[in-house]
């Protein structure tokens, strides 16, 4: 990874609330909050001014623990919620010179069907569990802009294949499937358009520890063999220390630390990455 290059993704003070805010948190400089709530109005500010950049083929962790806005920030990332404030630019998507986050919802989607991948920690949120395995990859496809029946069905079967889901079970429905295998599918789906960025939300929360090591060896493998970049959500350091080249540390909606993974995992700097760096060991 040639960190001299241009990053393929960068974020510029993301921001998201949840609630209009009150004379006592709208402004930043002198916002009192408990953790990132107001406790005058309620407001929750889930991001705040979250500035990072991703490189080609870089794999970037964010970890932290729950409540710290790290699903926040994938929602805002995938449009499934509308960032508050902050801009982000992808390289590939009008020479990285657009704001995502002002676009249109018709361009929001080109770029989320076109330029992202996106596996949930929830297959719900991320299957149709009543449509075939290869069925919920086509419909990716479809959303692309994709008719070709054929190519649709080999792309299919060529991805089904690579995160190891046998041949005989192509037409199966998810919702038959273990939660390892169903992850494997999202996998699968979230590749379809050939996307140069993975968003992975915990991706393996829920699973048997061996399932775990099967998930995580498969996404290792395919982003060597791709050479895709991915944002990484985890709250387990041990899937940060097994993938992430960059980690940022998240609490109560800001970054609190961020460097190499080895670097913060040896080193820690801040008291709450102290912490999580401890209750690995």
């Amino acid at each position: 990874m040639e960190e001299s290059a241009a990053p393929i993704l960068k974020v510029r003070n993301l921001n998201k609330q949840f609630g209009g805010g009150c004379a006592k948190c709208d402004n930043p400089a002198d916002r009192k909050l408990e953790k990132n709530y107001c406790p005058d109005c309620g407001t929750v500010y889930s991001c705040r001014n979250i500035s990072f950049d991703l490189f080609a083929g870089e794999v970037l962790g964010i970890v932290g623990e729950s409540g710290s806005g790290k699903s926040t920030l994938m929602r805002c990332m995938y449009f499934d919620q509308e960032a508050t404030g902050g801009e982000a630019y992808l390289q590939p998507y009008k020479n990285g010179e657009s704001n995502l986050f002002a676009e249109s919802s018709q361009q929001k989607r080109y770029i989320r069907n076109h330029m992202m991948g996106k596996v949930y920690q929830n297959p719900v949120l991320g299957l149709r569990m009543g449509f075939t395995s290869i069925g919920n990859i086509a419909e990716k496809m479809i959303a692309a802009g994709n008719r070709n029946v054929g190519a649709m069905e080999a792309r299919g079967s060529e991805l089904l294949e690579k995160v190891h889901i046998p041949v005989h079970r192509m037409k199966e429905a998810p919702k038959n499937f273990s939660g390892g295998m169903q992850q494997r599918v999202q996998i699968a789906k979230a590749l379809s358009n050939n996307p140069p960025i993975l968003l992975l939300d915990e991706v393996t929360t829920g699973l048997d520890l061996s399932v775990q090591a099967n998930v995580l060896d498969l996404i290792k493998h395919l982003q060597r063999e791709l050479n895709i970049s991915i944002l990484l959500v985890s709250h387990d350091l041990g899937v940060i220390r097994m993938l992430a080249d960059r980690t940022l540390v998240m609490l109560d909606g800001s970054i609190v630390e961020q460097g190499l993974t080895d670097q913060i995992l040896e080193d820690p700097q801040h008291a709450y990455t102290q912490q999580l760096v401890h209750s690995l060991l």
